[in-house]
């Protein structure tokens, strides 16, 4: 893994930079993706339709439960109609990183 750029650490958890595909054929984080700007996202698909924020609900639920936090503790805080979308998470700074850094390992299967 080469750096934290796809998140950012903030006072109250992190800033994670997400690049969704919805309608795909399961729901699933693939890895890190770089944009045409050289920024790095992570890289999600769901099935839910990009359609009255279904796809975002499907999103913040692959990734509490795969951060094994509640789904509370996320908020799309911009992109809600785009593919690239900035979500707010809540939780302890600590272990938040080293989470956020496995998630992405994981989807490089």
């Amino acid at each position: 893994m080469s750096g934290p750029e796809f998140y950012e650490m903030t006072q109250e958890g992190a800033r994670l930079f997400v690049r969704a595909s919805p309608g795909a054929k399961a729901n699933e984080i693939t890895g890190l993706w770089r944009g045409a700007d050289g920024m790095r996202r992570l890289a999600v698909k769901v099935a839910a339709p990009p359609d009255k924020g279904k796809a975002n609900a499907a999103i913040v639920k692959l990734l509490a439960k795969a951060l094994g936090l509640p789904k509370s503790a996320f908020l799309i805080a911009s992109g809600e109609t785009s593919r690239l979308k900035t979500v707010d998470i809540t939780a302890e700074k600590e272990t938040l990183a080293a989470m956020l850094e496995k998630l992405a390992g994981e989807g490089d299967k």
